[in-house]
């Protein structure tokens, strides 16, 4: 061979061969991981912890950087108030119907998918869609007969003006609710069969949508960009979701089956989960409309004032949700009680261990981080100062709001959803006087310190109730 042509083969075979020896390094640390995770429930979990956590994080800091642009644009005044109480009962629907119905179908399917297979959980799951999507559909459909009289409601403090944008933007907004209704069972299914990429992905869209839609349309369409994105990015992300079940051989066509024990169970479970989801919920709107009583730019001083406690509390509770709920299933169904005490405990430090250095850091940088994040354009800096001051007392939840998830999993393992009602109908009884109380001292700061307080009640509570249940059926067990 010539010198020319070595010189020409040389590089490419080398090239071939690093590139190998790399894939190589890459299969047998992906195999190293997958036989570690394998070893314990414990280490699931912490692996689902870290995947969904970190993803989590990536999508948090492009919905971060979509309220960098919202604010830029419209700052703190009447269009962006009129936006968000326009979105507050459609998010909120959203998140008493659908993420009642995961709640209530998840152990179940899990439990029939591993005990009868993998058509039976199509069949389970195929039968009960059948009525949540009538669900979605009809409350839609409410919503948009009633939204006359539910506008004037929610911004009891708004102009007649104010009123008519809030009207308009409200009912461009209500497809969302079918929309990221399903595509939040579809996550949840792909989430029960531990497969959390494109789940814990998929919500990046809408923000992307929203930051487009705001950047070029947003001098055109003022905030109608940001609904118009809105259902636009739900629509992408329902259908990404729904194509990845197809391709598992998974379906969420409603069909009509006969009414089974696993549906039944499911059905049990729905009606308290969503009369308590709709109950704790219902905080937010009461927090909301309780700002539109301290004057202009108070809701979305308290929304920008939330929105980094809302994001960071998020990760972690989603992440924790979403990696803990599939493996208590599997151990309630198996009777591992010892296996659950085990992971409460170890999971109750590392959340406290993480969240409390966090909130700590965030009180001493909340002024600058708001200064760095929003303050431009026509967010001023009398503006920072006042979402600094929510900020700081906002951020006190994340520790007993993580934690409470850990309790509340694993009482919708327990098929205990009664009790999560119960907890719900205490914290908003609490939140409404506390509100009260405290933005009567404090302002619009006041109902963020409300909030966190409220959440500390609703841990002492949850905890004490899954403890007790706990007890209960270890005792049984050993009798």
């Amino acid at each position: 061979m010539s010198q020319e042509v070595q010189r020409a083969v040389s590089p490419s075979f080398e090239e071939g061969r690093r590139s190998f020896r790399n894939k190589s390094i890459f299969k047998a640390g992906a195999h190293r991981w997958r036989s570690w995770r394998a070893g314990s429930v414990n280490r699931r979990i912490f692996a689902a912890l870290v995947t969904v956590g970190s993803l989590s994080v990536a999508v948090k800091l492009v919905a971060t950087s979509k309220e960098v642009v919202v604010a830029h644009r419209f700052g703190i005044g009447d269009e962006l108030d009129a936006f968000l109480i326009a979105y507050l009962l459609p998010s909120f629907a959203i998140t008493v119907v659908a993420g009642s119905f995961n709640a209530a179908l998840i152990p179940t399917y899990i439990q029939v998918r591993d005990r009868r297979g993998k058509q039976e959980a199509q069949k389970l799951l195929s039968g009960v869609m059948v009525w949540t999507v009538t669900l979605l559909v009809a409350i839609s459909a409410l919503l948009a007969l009633a939204a006359s009289y539910i506008v004037p409601i929610l911004g009891s403090g708004f102009s007649p003006e104010k009123i008519a944008l809030t009207h308009s933007l409200f009912l461009i907004l209500l497809p969302l609710l079918p929309l990221t209704g399903v595509a939040t069972i579809a996550a949840a299914i792909l989430n029960a069969g531990e497969r959390f990429v494109l789940a814990t992905l998929t919500p990046i869209i809408t923000p992307i949508a929203v930051m487009i839609a705001v950047y070029k349309l947003g001098a055109w369409l003022g905030v109608y960009s940001i609904a118009t994105a809105i259902i636009a990015g739900a629509a992408l992300e329902c259908a990404l979701l729904i194509r990845s079940l197809s391709r598992q051989g998974l379906s969420l066509m409603p069909r009509f089956y006969r009414v089974n024990a696993p549906t039944k169970q499911v059905m049990k479970q729905y009606s308290p989960m969503i009369a308590g989801s709709c109950i704790m919920s219902s905080t937010l709107l009461v927090d909301q409309s309780m700002a539109t009583m301290l004057g202009p730019g108070s809701v979305s001083t308290l929304i920008y004032g939330n929105r980094i406690a809302s994001v960071v509390a998020s990760v972690g509770a989603m992440a924790l949700s979403t990696a803990v709920l599939p493996q208590f299933s599997r151990m309630v169904g198996n009777s591992d009680w010892s296996g659950i005490r085990h992971t409460l405990k170890t999971y109750t430090r590392l959340t406290l261990l993480v969240t409390v250095p966090s909130v700590m850091i965030f009180i001493l940088l909340s002024k600058p981080l708001v200064s760095l994040l929003f303050e431009r354009g026509a967010f001023t800096a009398s503006d920072a100062g006042q979402v600094a001051s929510v900020q700081s007392l906002s951020i006190l939840q994340l520790p007993v709001y993580v934690l409470g998830i850990l309790f509340v999993r694993l009482i919708s393992a327990l098929k205990a959803n009664q009790i999560l009602m119960w907890g719900t109908v205490i914290s908003f009884a609490l939140n409404i006087t506390l509100d009260w109380l405290f933005m009567k001292w404090l302002g619009v700061s006041g109902i963020a310190l409300s909030t966190s307080a409220v959440y500390l009640g609703s841990l002492g509570y949850l905890s004490f109730m899954a403890l007790r249940l706990l007890r209960r059926n270890m005792g049984s067990r050993c009798a």
